[in-house]
Order: structure tokens, then sequence, then C-alpha cells
């Protein structure tokens, strides 16, 4: 029976006969080399005949696996791996099919050896480039059964960890695999990426749950000594910085499914890392793709729990930090706009208490503290995007922010409702807390284009609101504005400084920009200043701030007016605080005298006049000795030591304007200007706070401009204005429309209707009348230069000039060349 066997065997096709001899009778002896050269020898003499091969070690990986001869298994499928390393020729495409027959067998089998051998053979495929394209190969089982060992439940953790990162890997080998041919099916398809982009995410949460965070995967000596997570985050990473333009969606919305679908916002570190990952990893000018989407799923889960949305904002913080400048990408505003919309979303839920604006039974209540950490998480991320911003963009964004704010009585942007005025307020806050965001490190050097009046205005008007915190935020807002020099931090207290080349401030030379800036603005910023100053409810914040702003209005902005007028502002608030008619709380009074205090021993310095120095520091003195509840030391305490009454102040401590003017006379200042006391004018600003109604607004400008008229004795009384005063001035326009219609009707006909000589003549005697006019015109402006022909005289004996025309003038032999 044997020879019969061999005789037939010698009929058998070579390439069958060469396959057979690979095979040893006992497997452990593995693969036998010599014939395995062979085999290669002859695959590479005919390559046509490759297909073959692959078909017939298919057939018998087949029957091994059936017959659980994995020793044989093993065999073969080390040999496929020799030829398709050695076999580089356009009939590789036949055998590639049969190859991927073999692993596909493998990876069915329920064994875990044979999975990973499967595995590791199609990694060693994925590795090679091939020279010609494959038109219908196809990977969707491959991309199915590779996410499924990803999510291996193994019992034994050690087979489990092999699975799972043999899964892992073959991910990476279909993607590196199809990622670059166009003619393979798109990897990118959301159906593939559905699967591939939670398998990793699923593998990477669960290494970050049962390990510590290992060394970078470059710093691994050997692969197989990589985590799960390692390996996860390579894989990942390399599957980011393979994307396109148009994929980057398709790579995105499955992490933000699967952090949605397994409750992932919430503790936010798992998150920002997955975020972290894709922001280093995507090409840096797709960055703004992936805000896009954040911003996209932010406004989808808008009436999901405070504690999701915040998850979202922090991603997006984190986020807006890593892509800097290539963040907010060509929707500048739109960005701007959806975390404002998610801020004014915020307020209404926490004053409703639900979701649906109803308080009905069933609906998710909402916890207040949770809705004040999303907007505190929403003004940072504000803040943060707004840095990346160059100049031009910040103020565009600082005018948008502004013009959402609302005022009371003129856009109404909240919902009619009981808590219309709290809510109203709310807003107000939050908003000019993202302004305050994005002013900070705001740098420019032409203040006149960077705060237009439509922005300036609305913010200035803010200050004169009952609600110190918000006077607090404009304040810190302008302090944002001013500070170009990083001088903010040493005005941070109100002090008596001796000597204040301790502080080191950096002064520069006031531009033309900025010379122009306080020549439009600067009477509004000193008004606001001492109407901050009277309100009641101001507080240390309020004072200190607002003596940084003095400072630093006085180091960034000042020129000799500027300085003469913020001399003259803070003896006002001396007068201010002497005044019993506003009303002033004791604490208040004494607080704006030390503020004055402060400031004028400030100016003093800046300006270096030894006689302006004197003065100054005698007062102060003085105050130490007999009143020191007017210096910011005893005033700016938390208990501070006030008097119990301020009814007199003796002269002596007194800062006198009429000394400040003298000495500052006698170095150049503008003495008339400096013995003007500053009076504030109201304006129809006031509306915000002092007056309600429009009529009281109309009456104040009436009033305003009344008192300063220089004819108000000499002006008639307005004509009352009634209907019927309206009416007759409506019927008057129309007649005298009528008139004129009329008169050029005629004139039109008489041009059409009267003989030529008529017309002729018309116009000559309006051309000589026009004429005439000019000569006595040009008699009256011009006068002839002296004549050196002398004059001539007239029949009355008197001399008159005449003018000698330029050619018959005779000119000096010395100017003649």
């Amino acid at each position: 029976m044997y020879g019969v066997c061999g005789c037939c065997g010698a009929l058998r096709p070579r390439y069958k006969r060469l396959v057979d001899n690979i095979f040893p009778e006992d497997p452990e002896d593995g693969l036998v080399k010599a014939n395995m050269e062979k085999l290669t020898f002859y695959a590479l003499s005919a390559p046509e005949k490759l297909d073959r091969i692959g078909a017939y070690l298919s057939e018998r990986l087949s029957r091994d696996v059936a017959r659980h001869r994995y020793g044989y298994v093993c065999i073969a499928m080390e040999a496929l791996d020799q030829l398709l390393m050695a076999c580089h020729c356009q009939s590789i495409n036949l055998f590639v099919e049969s190859f991927l027959k073999m692993v596909r067998k493998l990876l069915e089998s329920d064994k875990p050896n044979l999975q990973i051998l499967g595995t590791n053979s199609f990694v060693k495929f994925a590795n090679i480039e091939e020279d010609t394209p494959s038109y219908h190969r196809s990977y969707d089982f491959f991309v199915s059964r590779f996410s499924e060992m990803c999510h291996s439940n193994y019992e034994d953790p050690d087979i489990r960890t092999k699975i799972r990162m043999a899964g892992i890997k073959g991910l990476q080998g279909v993607v590196r695999k199809t990622v670059n041919d166009e003619l393979q099916a798109n990897i990118w398809d959301p159906q593939h990426m559905d699967k591939i982009v939670p398998s990793l995410l699923f593998n990477l949460q669960s290494g970050e749950r049962t390990e510590s965070r290992s060394p970078s995967p470059l710093q691994a000596s050997e692969k197989e000594k990589e985590s799960p997570v390692e390996l996860t985050e390579r894989c990942f990473r390399e599957l980011l910085g393979r994307a396109a333009y148009g994929n980057i969606k398709n790579a995105v919305t499955p992490v933000l499914m699967h952090l949605d679908n397994h409750s992932l916002w919430e503790g936010k570190t798992f998150a920002v890392r997955c975020f972290k990952i894709i922001m280093y990893s995507i090409q840096s000018q797709h960055s703004h793709l992936v805000i896009q989407q954040l911003l996209g799923h932010l406004d989808a889960n808008s009436k999901n729990s405070a504690k999701v949305r915040a998850g979202i904002v922090e991603v997006l913080l984190e986020a807006a930090a890593i892509a800097a400048s290539g963040s907010v990408g060509p929707t500048v505003l739109e960005v701007f706009n959806t975390l404002l919309r998610q801020l004014r979303l915020s307020v209404d839920y926490e004053l409703t208490g639900s979701y649906d604006g109803s308080t009905n039974i069933g609906t998710k209540i909402i916890k207040a503290h949770e809705e004040r950490q999303l907007q505190e998480a929403v003004i940072r991320t504000i803040g943060s995007f707004a840095n990346t911003l160059p100049t031009y963009q910040r103020s565009e964004v600082m005018l948008f922010i502004m013009g959402k704010i609302p005022v009371p009585g003129v856009n109404l942007t909240l919902p009619s409702s009981e808590s219309e005025p709290e809510g109203t307020r709310m807003i107000q806050v939050m908003l000019l807390k993202s302004l305050v965001q994005v002013t900070a490190g705001f740098q420019t050097t032409n203040m006149l284009t960077a705060l237009p009046s439509s922005f300036l205005e609305p913010l200035l008007s803010f200050s004169l609101t009952d609600d110190p915190e918000v006077r607090l935020l404009v304040l810190q807002i302008l302090l944002s504005l001013i500070d170009r020099h990083d001088n903010r931090p040493k005005f941070s207290k109100i002090s008596i400084i001796s000597d204040i080349s301790v502080l080191k401030l950096k002064v520069d030379k006031c531009s033309r920009q900025d010379n122009l800036f306080m020549k439009k603005h600067g009477q509004q910023l000193y008004r606001h200043i001492y109407l901050g100053c009277k309100e009641e409810s101001s507080g240390q914040q309020h004072y200190e701030t607002l003596y940084a702003l003095l400072g630093l209005l006085s180091v960034e902005l000042a020129n000799e007016e500027v300085v003469v007028d913020l001399i003259r502002l803070a003896l006002a608030l001396q007068d201010l605080a002497l005044s019993t008619d506003e009303g002033l709380p004791v604490y208040n009074r004494c607080a704006v005298h030390a503020l004055a205090a402060a400031y004028l021993n400030l100016i003093c310095q800046l300006t270096t006049v030894p006689a302006f120095c004197q003065h100054i520091h005698e007062v102060i003195e003085v105050r130490q000795k007999e009143g020191p509840y007017l210096l910011p030391e005893d005033v700016f305490l938390e208990h501070p030591k006030l008097p119990s009454s301020l009814e007199k102040v003796e002269s002596g401590v007194l800062f006198l304007q009429s000394k400040i003017t003298e000495v500052l006379g006698g170095s150049g200042y503008n003495t008339e200007r400096l013995a003007t006391p500053y009076i504030p004018q109201y304006t129809d600003e006031d509306r915000l706070s002092k007056r309600k109604s429009i009529g009281e607004t109309i009456s104040l400008q009436v009033e305003v401009e009344s008192r300063n008229s220089p004819e108000k004795e000499e002006r008639t009384p307005a004509e009352e204005i009634t209907f019927e005063t309206l009416k007759n001035a409506i019927v008057d326009s129309v007649g005298m429309e009528e008139q004129e219609r009329e008169r050029r009707r005629q004139v039109v006909e008489k041009f059409q209707k009267a003989p030529f000589e008529e017309i002729a003549a018309h116009c000559g005697a309006r051309a000589t009348m026009l004429q005439s006019k000019l000569n006595q015109i040009f008699e009256i402006t011009i006068r002839p230069p002296p004549s050196p022909s002398g004059t001539i005289s007239s029949g009355y004996g008197q001399n008159q000039s005449r003018s000698v025309p330029i050619y018959e003038m005779k000119f000096p032999d010395l100017c003649v060349y």
C-alpha cells in the first residue's frame, strides 16, 4: 500500500509536492527549512503558481484546524508568512485572497492561541507594501472580529489581556492597510469608525482603571512589554494622525457617543484625556473642526444635567488651550455665541428650577450649585478662547458680548416673568465676568480703535447701576483695558508710599493715539470715577479698584492736560467727602478722603514738582497726627478706625486747591484750569440707576442744556408743541412742495414754447449779471502785488494802486536770470 501511494505521489503536481515536503512527520520539529527554501525559489521562479500554492496551503490548514492538529496549523501559517514576505509580484493578489481566507479561518476559531496566531499573521501582512492595487478585497470581517476581540471577556485575565492586545494590533493593521489606499473600502465610513473607536476607548478606559500610568510607548524597549493602555493610545494616535480634513468628523463622533453612552462626561478626567490625545494627534489646521463638534455636542446636550454640560465645557477649555490660535477657526463669533447661549440657558435653568421652564411633578429638579459651577466653567472657557485671538478679533468679541448684555428698560433679552429683574441681573453679572476674562491680558497700541465708543459708552453706563457687583466688574474690565505694561498689581492696595520708586512702575511717553483717546473719552472716565465714589454701596474693593484706575490713567495715558484734570478730580473727591448734602455714611466719606490722599501722594511724585510734593506730604503728616481716619492705613482695614461723626474737618488736614494751583503754575501747568473746580456733567446715562422713566431723562437733558447755555436770559420761551402745531407744520410743508413743483413746470414750459431770441436774451442777461458779480468779488478779494511802476493819482488827489500786467513790469537786473 505504501508503494502505491508513493507511485501516485510522484504523479502529483510539483507545487503540491513542494508544499507537502515543508511539513515534518512530527509537528514538534517545526518547519523544514531546506524544503521551505525550495518552495520559495519555486514561487519566485513561477509566480503564476502562487495562487495554487496558496489555495493548497489553505486547504491543508482548514483540514488541520478541523482535526485539531494545531502544530501543523502553525507550520502552515509560518510558511504563508515567509511566502508573503518573499513574493512581491503582480500575482500576489490571488495569493493574498487565500492568505486572508486562512487568517479568517483562524480568527473564527474559539481557541485564543489560534486567534492570536491569525492576528499576528495579519499584522505582518499589513506591513507589506503591495506593488499592485486590489479592487475587490474587503476587510469588513476583520474590523468586526478585531473589535470583538478588543472587548474579550475571557476568564483568565492574562489570556484576556493577550486577546485584547491582539485585537488592538489587528485594528491597527487594518488601518495601516486601508487608510492610504483609495481603492480599498473607506475605513473612515461611520460603519467602521463606530466599531474601531469605541473598541480603542474601551481598552483605554479599562487599562486606566486597573493600571497606573506607564511610561510613553516610545520609551518601551520591546513592543511585547507594552500594556494594553499604551498600545491602545499608540494605535489611537496613529489613527487620528492619518485623518484628513473630511474624516475628522467621522473619527470624533464615535468618541462623543462613547462618552455619552458610558456617562463619562461627569468624571471629566477620562474625557479630557481622550480629547488631549485627539488634539495632539490630528493635524493642527484641523483643530477647529474638533472644537466645532464639541460646541455642537454641547448644544445637543442643552437639557442634560449640569454635570454633563460642565464636563463638555471643561473638555472645550483644555482643547482650546492645546489648539491655541487654530482653535476658533473661521467662525469666531459663532464659538462665543454658543458659549454665551449656554450661559444664558444655565441662568434660566437656575431661576426656573427645571429644564422645560415648568415645575410640574416629574420634571428633573436642578441643583443651583451645579449650574453655578457650569457657569464658572463657561466663563473660564470664554477667556481661554479669547486668549488665542489677535487683538482685532478680541475687540470684535468684546463688542459682541457687550451687545448681549441686557439693559433694563431698553433691550429685554429674558422672557417676561416674575423673576425677570433677578434674571436680568444674573445675565449682566455673567456676561461682565466673561468680559473680564476676555479683556485679561488685552494689549493694544491704539486705544482709540481697540476701544470704540460703541463699546466704551455702554460699558461705562453699567458703572452707574445700584448693583455693587456690576460696578466692580466694570471697573475690573477698565483696568484690564488700560493696563498695557503690567502695572496693575502695583496698585492693588491703597496706601501712602513715601517713595514710589519701590513700585518700579513702567512708564512710557504718551502717544498721539493715547492723547486722542483721552481727549475723546477722558471726561467720561473722570465722571464715572466721581460718581462711583458717591455710591453708598461701595466697599473697600470698589475704592481699591478706583485707586488702581486713577493710578493706571496717570501712568498709561497721562499728558500735562490729563494730569491737571486728574488733580482737579482728586480735589473734587475731597469736596465730595466734605459735603453733607450727599448723605454719605461716615465710612464712605473717610474712604473717599483716604482715596484722594493716596492718589495725590502718587501723582505729586509722578509730576516731580518739589513744592507740590512738599504740600501733599505736609498735609499727610498733619493727618497722621490729627486725623488718621482720613488716611488709607486706618480706613481700609477689616475693622476700620472711624470717628462717630465727620461733621467738621479742620482746614489743616485738607489739600488746598489754591496752594496746588500756585505751586504747579510755577512749573508751567495751566493755572486757569487748575483753579477751576471739577464739576461732573450729568447725562442721560443716569437712567440706569437714579432715573427709571424716559420722561425724567428728557427733562434732565433740557435742564442741562438750559444751565449750560450762555444766552439763557435772551432765549425766548419755547413754543408749546401740540397736535395742531404738528398738523399745521405738515400742511405747510405740503403747500411749499406744491409751489416748487408749479415753478419748475413754468420754467420747463417757457423753454419749450418761447422764441429762441427771447431765451437767448434771457440767458445773456443772466451771464452778464454773473460776470459782473464775479468781477466785484475779484476786486474785493484780490489785491494787486506791489507795482514797480509806482502808483497813479486819481481825480480826487488820492493815490490808487494800479494793477500792472507782469509782462509790463520792470524788474531789477539782479532779479532776472
